[in-house]
């Protein structure tokens, strides 16, 4: 994904209505007025909304005689979520290596005399 497409995804998912947008369309494909029932804005609010996620690649608009089905691109979704997976597993690299740093302090402590740790450790 292009950095400027992957900008416009996160964007259009900062909106907490496009976010309910969304999960209206993974339930399946849905109207502009079945959209705009949830949500105490006009339907040209709504309109730009779904402006916003068309041009994000987030769904597709149609036309059906008086229809506008809109229905949601999954593409997007999954591309952002792998970009994000680049810094999960970073983060989980780093904590599984604090956890293997702390658990050598630990046995460390076990070894030593008493298995206390020393006056000067404790202040």
């Amino acid at each position: 994904m292009s950095p400027d497409r992957l900008s416009k995804v996160f964007a259009a998912l900062a909106d907490p209505t496009r976010r309910e947008i969304l999960a209206q369309l993974s339930r399946g494909v849905r109207s502009v007025t079945e959209l705009a029932e949830p949500h105490d804005m006009s339907l040209p609010a709504i309109s730009k909304h779904l402006r916003v996620l068309e041009n994000s690649g987030l769904i597709a608009r149609g036309r059906d005689a008086q229809w506008r089905p809109c229905r949601i691109q999954a593409a997007p979704l999954k591309e952002a979520v792998d970009w994000i997976g680049q810094y999960k597993r970073h983060w989980e690299e780093s904590l599984d290596r604090l956890d293997d740093y702390l658990q050598e302090l630990q046995a460390k402590q076990k070894a030593s005399p008493g298995g206390k740790r020393s006056a000067a450790a404790n202040r």
